[in-house]
């Protein structure tokens, strides 16, 4: 798709006039409280109501229809029924106004007749270049002093913030509204997108891009309508503004036979959590933290390190802060001697000076002052977590004054986080920590957690720049002949030998192997490649070979090699009796290193996807995989080796010699270019990658395609 110009979303988003399209007098009516929202909230434009039964809504006159409104008209809120959209919009169109927000539902969310409602209101949408938000949505707000437009039917207004939230759905948004008015945070813009008959999360964040009113965005998302754009635009802006997203649909890949382990499991939801970490979207699980970590980000400076610190008058939550921290990533900040020494001379005997810093129950604000004015000055600190518990000598007010000053103090800024672990008499030193743009949250975990999505934000934007690797030795012509072959031939799936023929001509580091099709063929094969050997079935009717009984491994000689191939055939046509068979494809047995698998699927809206996992039988039972798009860069291929759970498996582990992660990322990066190159392979897998030590590299055993 092309990403339409932020001009064409400025006066939807920021509109000199609004007209009501369904205004109404009626108390318990849509058309009421939007109307009333507007017309209520501090609008700087001009509201034009628009009912033709009556003469003034509110007050103010109102206007048969759109063609009577005597003014140019930027936005149009239509709230009428769903059959009468359509008329509506083309009355807009002739009226020439810019952008419609429709509210109404009846659309493609009850069924065919509604979605070909929504077909023809997306036609006139076009035809009258009309930028179109929803239908089926709850509304538009930008809280802008310029602007003041609260275009929704939700009961709560938004404070006036430097956070922008697109939503999806409506009653999440409105959830999500009423969050953020009870918790005291601020939004520049809240846009529910609805049905995205029109303009989609992509265009909203092309706007949002360049907005000066917004510093973090915010995704409720339950699909993307274009991802390929929506990774493009991400990665972009979140190099300058963070974006946090929840995306819901988190459910298990379905059970269905696959041709390929990368084909079912790029389906899955691991998939995106992959993607939006490659393209530096930051995704959470719940409203509630996607609007702790808003916070986080709105407010704190991006931190240089995983290093935190914690400050607390009591031991059991600074242990709990500690954990939440470790498990999320950071580091405990190791406190140097000379900070140590200081906090020795203003705490009392009985408090700890390592990291956790434990003032002990009786701490005042002084004792906090103290010890901060000592922790903010130690260059190892990357982050603060201050923690107060309440005590009956305890002065809340006092101590958050006391962390204001030292935090605005301090010779450096970090992401200071305040936790006052309290219910009762709290409300003026919340205050005072919102003044002075100190993050606080009720309990430690969840200051962790914030602190934990800064670094991993941080880490993202300070990563390695690198490039696309083109590798000169590619023989994308003999992929294509082999390709070309088994088109002519009707075939969509590829037997071994074309597989590693395919694979071959990218480079990627196979082992020997030599198609057979008698049994002195196969002892000739297994003499060619050297002794031991594996001899895998050849047919175009399976897929998986072992579970016809289909290979047969350690073969040493000649006469183990006589046998293996009359019991391999034997066994196979006894499992698959109707398999056309093409004979054995004699391998040479790769012995020792780690099995891995990578592989290849290409999706019909991301396009394709790369996969990086824990090999042979471990793939789909524990899952370990990570993805990213292609093209992948070296940087990406790192990570997608570093990013699985058993990393620590190829590091090295009781006394094993680490794996040599660079060749796999170099086959990863082979990889990609294939699946740029080579767009009739919807899916390949390499499984398993065999990887030996540092240095020794890694070895292509089994490869599978798909055309």
């Amino acid at each position: 798709m092309t990403i339409s110009p932020r001009s064409d979303l400025s006066r939807v988003l920021s509109p000199r006039s609004v007209a009501v399209i369904g205004a109404s007098n009626r108390t318990d009516s849509l058309g009421r409280a939007i109307f009333a929202n507007i017309l209520l909230g501090g609008y700087r434009g001009i509201v034009y109501p628009v009912n033709p039964q009556s003469r003034s809504i509110m007050g103010v006159r109102a206007y048969r229809t759109i063609a009577h409104v005597p003014d140019e008209v930027d936005v149009a809120v239509i709230i009428v029924p769903a059959d009468q959209v359509a008329p509506v919009l083309e009355a807009c169109g002739r009226k020439e106004v810019s952008g419609a927000i429709i509210i109404s539902a009846g659309f493609k969310e009850i069924g065919a007749e509604g979605a070909e409602r929504e077909r023809k209101v997306r036609e006139l949408a076009k035809e009258w270049q009309i930028s179109v938000i929803g239908p089926n949505c709850l509304g538009v707000i930008n809280t802008s002093a310029e602007v003041s437009l609260n275009a929704t039917f939700a009961r709560i207004p938004a404070r006036p913030g430097r956070i922008a939230f697109i939503s999806q759905s409506g009653a999440v948004g409105a959830a999500a509204l009423e969050h953020a008015h009870a918790e005291n945070i601020g939004l520049s813009k809240f846009i529910s997108i609805g049905n995205k008959a029109l303009v989609n999360e992509n265009h909203l964040l092309d706007a949002l891009a360049e907005d000066p009113d917004t510093d973090v965005i915010l995704l409720y998302l339950e699909d993307l309508e274009d991802p390929r754009t929506f990774v493009e635009l991400a990665r972009t802006i979140a190099e300058k503004k963070p974006i946090l997203a929840i995306k819901s649909g988190r459910t298990r890949a379905g059970a269905e036979a696959a041709a390929s382990h990368t084909g079912a499991l790029a389906r899955s939801d691991e998939a995106y959590q992959s993607i939006f970490e490659q393209c530096g979207v930051l995704r959470v699980d719940s409203i509630k933290e996607l609007f702790e970590y808003a916070v986080a980000f709105a407010t704190q400076p991006l931190p240089h390190g995983n290093r935190v610190a914690i400050v607390t008058n009591a031991g059991g939550p600074g242990i709990m802060a500690t954990d939440a921290a470790i498990r999320r990533g950071l580091d405990l900040a190791t406190l140097g001697a000379e900070t140590r020494t200081r906090l020795r001379a203003v705490l009392p005997p009985t408090a700890s000076v390592r990291n956790p810093v434990d003032l002990v129950g009786d701490a005042d604000a002084d004792r906090y002052r103290a010890a901060l004015h000592c922790v903010l000055r130690d260059e190892a600190v990357d982050g603060l977590i201050v923690i107060t518990t309440p005590q009956m000598l305890t002065s809340l007010e006092r101590i958050a004054v006391a962390v204001a000053g030292e935090v605005g103090a301090a010779p450096r800024r970090i992401p200071c986080f305040a936790c006052f672990m309290a219910l009762d008499d709290v409300g003026d030193s919340l205050d005072v920590l919102d003044q002075h743009a100190i993050a606080r949250y009720p309990f430690p975990e969840d200051a962790s957690r914030a602190f934990a999505a800064l670094a991993r934000y941080a880490a993202w934007r300070h990563r390695p720049r690198t490039e696309v690797a083109v590798f000169a030795d590619v023989d994308r012509e003999k992929a294509m002949t082999v390709i070309a072959a088994a088109r002519a031939a009707g075939r969509r799936f590829l037997p071994e030998p074309e597989a590693h023929a395919v694979v071959a001509a990218y480079g990627l580091p196979l082992a020997p192997g030599i198609l057979a099709c008698s049994e002195e063929d196969a002892v000739r094969a297994a003499r060619e490649v050297g002794y031991p050997v594996v001899a895998k079935i050849v047919s175009p009717d399976i897929v998986h070979k072992v579970d016809v009984g289909g290979v047969r491994l350690g073969i040493a000689d000649d006469e183990g090699m006589r046998l293996a191939w009359k019991q391999l055939l034997s066994d196979v046509r006894a499992a698959a009796p109707h398999a056309a068979l093409v004979g054995a494809f004699v391998q040479r047995q790769v012995g020792g290193g780690i099995e891995t698998i990578i592989g290849l699927r290409r999706d019909p809206h991301f396009g394709p996807i790369l996969m990086f996992g824990l090999g042979g039988i471990w793939v789909e039972t524990l899952r370990d995989v990570t993805f990213r798009l292609a093209p992948v860069r070296r940087y990406g291929a790192e990570r997608m080796v570093a990013g699985i759970r058993a990393a620590n498996l190829l590091a090295g582990v009781r006394g094993a010699p680490p794996a040599d992660r660079a060749a796999i990322a170099t086959c990863l990066q082979r990889l990609s270019q294939l699946a740029i190159e080579l767009p009739e392979v919807t899916e390949l897998d390499i499984n398993p990658l065999i990887v030996g030590p540092v240095g020794s590299g890694a070895t292509v055993v089994d490869a599978r395609i798909l055309l």
